[in-house]
């Protein structure tokens, strides 16, 4: 056990022995025992002042030099001049001041240690006709697994059997159940609140959804932020404001009760309290909004954004092609033939026009002689009928025609697919990648949170991603990016500002990591653009971006008012204690009286709601 852990095992102790000598102390007072009671307030004094000494060599030791210094000179100088009971009270209120701020900090942290509570440790396996509880690390892709009422989902994995009713607030925010019928994928860390599903597991348990956030908490509570380290950088100079206020009001006036009054007053800074306690209070709320920050020194800068560089595919759009346009007479029996034929390709567009198939309920039937041409387009034979699928082009050749115009001109970025059935064009099918709902007001709000410029970095041609971001208010498109060119486009913005780089594949991990904040969709991005992001969205939704900056900007503006407001007062009361107007007794209460006035403004960025 560390000096730091002791010292945190025995705070319950270091409060209680203060309080305890100053109860006593006071009797003794009372029955007219000055000496007595003198002693008594020193003895208790003591094992506070040792064990603040104790920490303060430990930090000398690793080179920092903290605020704690004042605390142990306003003890120790007030026990050297006589003072003992402000000696004892500035010990109480001290070791009770330690005491709430790591409450506060616990009481902040309570949605973050939350997720970690709830990692399931095992999952109900079938195997061989039954069911064995097993470690959740022997759960292997393939494997399927129950999951029972009230089951912490343990793998990512799809439906098999039933439908499942979960509740993923303490991944997303999101309040309402939500239901995943067959064949649709289930996060890792969901709840379930409906009847028992089987899961068919996709990822190991250390490589799923749920053990991927449980170590990006880890790490975001291991994280300090800049404006803790910022007390620490002031701390030398508020030592020296203070001994020098202190030394003057002695000098000018030869009365040492004033320096202890001042030293007292000054003990300890709410610069050191408040900070810490809002940003991690910080932190947990934005959590609780589905939005993972690893750690305070990441919420700082992102209350700073200037700059948005968003990704397009899998960031702005969905990622994946939607059937927007059918074009043909009987359109359902025409998309029922063509995804029966498309049931041999693994083509992504191929595998698009079987599942909107599959979501209307088409019966699909089971192709023959299939020949695939890679890239271009399949052709086989469907209920006795030959039937073609693929681009345009492809099977204008097979047919001997040539390509006919474009039946919706107006999509954006629309890929068509041809479909001809016993030699004569069928239909055409237009397959887009549409923008995420809420796309627009999520830009409209990032300009009244003060971002100045939103850019489009992506690797499409300039046609698409023009097209895609008509009439969205983008301050530039950088269009045919690789990922090294990302970076580039990061690093040139920054001459506006703080750079926030949103993303989601592997390809833009170089452009996360080079940016002031990373912001990586996480739901279904890659684990490496997670790994490289300094943000991460727990849900499929990219307008959880501007909750988290909302959070961020005002939980930086609650610590600033802490720190401002703490320091003015402490400040005004060494001023007041130098001129004579306060006793070290009073300034003792009223320095702990700001103490917990700016922890408990702190705290309130534990109730921030972005809106």
């Amino acid at each position: 056990m560390d000096l730091a852990e002791l010292h945190r095992t025995l705070r319950p102790v270091l409060v209680a022995v203060p309080a305890g000598g100053l109860v006593a102390g006071l009797v003794a007072w009372h029955l007219e025992r000055p000496e007595l009671a003198a002693a008594i307030f020193a003895v208790a004094t003591l094992p506070v002042l040792a064990a603040l000494v104790a920490e303060i060599v430990t930090s000398l030791g690793r080179g920092e030099l903290g605020l704690d210094i004042v605390a142990a000179l306003s003890m120790s100088a007030a026990l050297l001049f006589g003072e003992e009971l402000a000696a004892v009270i500035v010990a109480l209120m001290y070791a009770g001041g330690q005491y709430l701020e790591s409450y506060a900090e616990r009481r902040a942290r309570h949605e973050m240690t939350a997720l970690l509570a709830r990692a399931p440790r095992t999952a109900l396996r079938h195997r061989d006709g039954g069911l064995e509880e097993v470690a959740l690390d022997a759960v292997a892709p393939g494997d399927r697994v129950m999951i029972r009422h009230g089951d912490v989902v343990p793998v990512d994995g799809t439906v098999t059997d039933g439908v499942a009713v979960l509740d993923e607030s303490a991944l997303t925010g999101e309040s309402l159940p939500m239901r995943r019928a067959h064949g649709e994928a289930v996060m890792s860390g969901a709840t379930n609140v409906g009847d028992a599903f089987d899961l068919l597991a996709r990822r190991k348990a250390a490589d799923s959804t749920y053990a991927g956030i449980v170590r990006l908490v880890a790490q975001a509570q291991r994280a300090k932020a800049p404006m803790s380290r910022m007390a620490d950088r002031y701390a030398l100079v508020f030592l020296a404001v203070t001994v020098a206020l202190a030394a003057g009001a002695w000098g000018l006036t030869g009365d040492p009760v004033r320096a202890v009054a001042v030293l007292v007053v000054a003990t300890p800074c709410p610069l050191i309290l408040a900070v810490p306690v809002a940003l991690v209070a910080g932190l947990s709320r934005a959590a609780k909004q589905g939005v993972l920050i690893k750690g305070a020194k990441v919420l700082e800068t992102l209350a700073r954004i200037k700059v948005v560089v968003v990704d397009k595919t899998g960031t702005l759009t969905e990622g994946r092609p939607r059937l927007v346009a059918n074009h043909a007479a009987e359109p359902d029996s025409l998309l029922r033939i063509a995804a029966s034929l498309e049931q041999a390709s693994k083509h992504t567009i191929a595998q698009t026009i079987v599942a909107e198939a599959i979501r209307r309920g088409l019966a699909l039937s089971v192709p023959s002689g299939v020949v695939e041409t890679a890239g271009e387009g399949v052709e086989g034979t469907v209920e006795g009928r030959r039937v073609i699928v693929g681009g345009v082009g492809f099977v204008a050749r097979k047919l001997g025609q040539p390509p006919g115009a474009p039946r919706d001109p107006e999509t954006a970025g629309a890929i068509r697919v041809a479909v001809a059935i016993d030699g004569a064009q069928a239909a055409e099918l237009v397959l887009a990648d549409e923008l995420r709902s809420g796309t627009e007001p999520l830009l409209a709000g990032l300009r009244t949170l003060g971002v100045e410029r939103i850019v489009l970095a992506t690797g499409d041609r300039r046609e698409v991603a023009e097209a895609v971001v008509k009439d969205l208010g983008f301050d530039a498109v950088r269009p045919e990016l690789s990922p090294d060119q990302k970076v580039m486009v990061v690093l040139a913005e920054r001459k506006y500002g703080p750079v926030m780089m949103v993303g989601d594949g592997v390809n833009d991990a170089p452009a996360l990591a080079a940016a002031d904040v990373g912001v990586a969709m996480g739901a279904r991005g890659a684990a490496a653009s997670a790994e490289a992001a300094d943000v991460v969205i727990l849900v499929d939704r990219l307008d959880r971006i501007r909750p988290g900056i909302e959070i961020a900007r005002r939980t930086r503006r609650i610590a600033l008012e802490s720190v401002a407001a703490g320091i003015g007062l402490s400040v005004a009361g060494m001023v007041a204690a130098a001129f004579g107007h306060i006793t070290p007794v009073q300034g003792a209460l009223l320095q702990e009286a700001i103490d917990v006035a700016v922890i408990l403004n702190a705290l309130r960025a534990l109730r921030l709601r972005a809106g």
